[in-house]
């Protein structure tokens, strides 16, 4: 066997021409017609055999590309002894061969890696494309629903009408809280999407996770804060116009006397009277503001969304408050970065936000030197609009950053210009109709800034 392919080639050349030249030779010279016939059969032969000992090279070249083309890596190159060149082409075929294992391997693992963390988790996943068909649905979604296997997202209709139309309706990046009754139970149901692309087609994947027991315990929670606060301020209020009561009914039983068939009382009793009912006036005219901003707080009317400009805004809001700003000697600053800066809102809503804010800093600053407020319009690192309100008061101790938003509560203040407690409230609670949030930071001696994040 020939071991070098090169050798072999011109072996098998040299071999062919010269069995051409006889024939060329006994085709001139002689009148063999047997042996021309055969000796042609044999030139034949031999170059048939010479063009497949070539192709060889095609051959595996052919066999590698159709390995990848059909994912066929049990294929392999063993060396034929056709020499160094051939052996380095087929070390290179098999090495290649065996990263496209291994890589396709290591794909497989992740895949069922994948698999399994979704099969996992304790949240409903489903994917469907844009006809609905459901790719993927996993067990906590098939366990929340008590369904065995959904081939189209619309048989969640069958569960609830409104389940449907949130699923399908809800754009990609947001996310939405959908209640819905499944047998005897009740699901409240927060549902988050997100839209991608793949192998040219749209797929919506869309998460859902129970959070009813959780709302429930929020729920109770928040119920007992404004309860609380409720019965503080109701109580503060009762309690004096009962004492109140009381005393005008001791007055008028003690010092009233029966004279020709009316009665008469001392003048001194009649002013201590006077006094008891000009203050329990007050209070019940207190008592009936306080009710008022409940009801405010629970009639918030909804958002006109509309693009304006968050700099005119902020400039509208300071010029509002410059009077204040005067008396008080506070200096109101303006920074918006880009000046540009626009924002989808209500504006009067969010002014009414900014509003609240403002006053609550001008408490806040009652004591301080060289007082400032900032006003601040930015984006930030995830490109969302930001409006900031900034003091340099004294803070907020750390027992009360999370108890200034519930309703009604009201720090104390040495001055007695307390606010309703709604001022905070009802500004996150605009906030939220705004699918933003409102959050705060403060500290001791480090002055607060509440952000408005949209």
């Amino acid at each position: 066997m020939i071991k070098n392919f090169r050798f072999s080639v011109v072996w098998r050349v040299g071999l062919l021409f010269g069995t051409m030249l006889l024939w060329v030779f006994l085709f001139m010279q002689t009148e063999y017609y047997v042996s021309i016939a055969m000796l042609g059969m044999v030139i034949i032969f031999q170059t048939v055999q010479l063009i497949r000992y070539v192709e060889k090279t095609n051959d595996k070249l052919t066999r590698f590309l159709e390995s990848i083309r059909y994912s066929d890596f049990s294929r392999s190159f063993p060396d034929h002894g056709l020499g160094k060149s051939f052996e380095e082409l087929n070390q290179e075929f098999s090495r290649v061969i065996e990263e496209f294992k291994k890589e396709r391997a290591e794909k497989q693992e992740n895949y069922r890696y994948l698999q399994t963390v979704v099969q996992h988790i304790g949240i409903g996943l489903i994917c469907f494309n844009r006809e609905g068909e459901v790719e993927l649905i996993n067990t906590a979604a098939k366990r929340l629903f008590d369904i065995a296997t959904l081939r189209n997202i619309r048989a969640l209709g069958d569960i609830d009408e409104k389940l449907l139309r949130a699923v399908t309706g809800l754009k990609g990046g947001n996310r939405t809280l959908v209640r819905i009754g499944l047998g005897n139970e009740t699901l409240q149901l927060a549902i988050y999407a997100t839209e991608f692309r793949m192998h040219g087609d749209m797929f919506k994947l869309v998460s859902f996770q129970n959070i009813h027991t959780e709302l429930e315990e929020k729920e109770m929670e928040a119920w007992q804060n404004l309860t609380q606060v409720l019965a503080h301020e109701i109580m503060n209020s009762i309690t004096p116009i009962a004492s109140l009561s009381d005393t005008v009914h001791m007055l008028l039983t003690k010092n009233t006397t029966p004279r020709n068939g009316q009665y008469v009382i001392e003048q001194e009793a009649l002013n201590d009277v006077k006094d008891a009912l000009s203050t329990i006036n007050k209070r019940s005219h207190g008592l009936m503001r306080f009710v008022n901003s409940y009801r405010d707080f629970t009639q918030i009317p909804e958002p006109d969304f509309e693009l304006f400009s968050v700099a005119e805004l902020l400039k509208r809001v300071r010029h509002l408050n410059k009077g204040e700003a005067e008396v008080q000697q506070v200096t109101i600053d303006l920074e918006v970065d880009p000046e540009s800066l626009e924002v989808t809102a209500d504006p009067q809503l969010i002014e009414q936000t900014l509003i609240n804010l403002i006053k609550n800093a001008f408490r806040a600053l009652e004591s301080t030197n060289n007082a400032l407020i900032t006003l601040r319009g930015k984006l930030d690192s995830d490109g969302h609009v930001l409006i900031q309100v900034q003091d340099n008061g004294p803070g907020i101790k750390e027992d009360n950053l999370e108890k200034i938003f519930i309703p009604f509560y009201s720090t104390s203040n040495p001055s007695g210009r307390g606010g309703s407690g709604i001022g905070l409230s009802l500004s996150r609670q605009i906030m939220r109709m705004h699918r933003g949030t409102l959050t705060v930071q403060s500290g001791r001696n480090e002055g607060t800034t509440f952000t408005l994040r949209f």
